[in-house]
């Protein structure tokens, strides 16, 4: 049982950077996919919806800074429960946030192809993921300092 325990702690170790390489990937392709798009329908400003197609790539930072905030020398059980709901939670979190990201992005960067002066103000919900990616991001660094070391 107690093997059990520490691979779950293992495992809630490196959720947050693979959820969260995860969320960066399908998300960034999602508005890489449309800037790319964008491309063939406009002129110019194809630098900034790259740019901007770019915005989910923080997700998997964000889970690479909560995993170096779990790491216990040595991983002992009673710190792996913590590790693993943690880890999975803002996992999760980041991995979703991501995906939602690409989808916001993409529908910012193919609305200014129409109406360019929108750019900006329809990145919003594209920010607003961003704040929802950086509360999984500090709450996890604040459970993280009640794990017992």
């Amino acid at each position: 049982m107690n093997e059990f325990v520490l691979a779950l702690g293992w495992f809630g170790l490196f959720a947050p950077v693979a959820l969260g390489a995860i969320g960066s990937s399908i998300g960034c392709a999602i508005g890489g996919s449309a800037a790319i798009g964008a491309m063939i329908d406009t002129e110019s400003g194809h630098g900034r919806n790259i740019g901007v197609s770019l915005m989910p790539s923080s997700q998997v930072i964000y889970g690479i800074v909560i995993m170096f905030s779990l790491q216990r020398d040595p991983m002992t059980a009673a710190a792996a429960a913590a590790i693993f709901g943690i880890g999975l939670m803002s996992g999760l979190a980041l991995v979703f946030a991501g995906i939602r990201q690409g989808e916001a992005v993409a529908a910012a960067i193919n609305a200014s192809k129409a109406k360019p002066e929108i750019f900006g103000i329809s990145l919003t919900p594209a920010a607003v993921l961003e704040g929802f990616s950086v509360f999984a991001l500090v709450f996890a660094l604040v459970l993280s300092g009640t794990i017992p070391a």
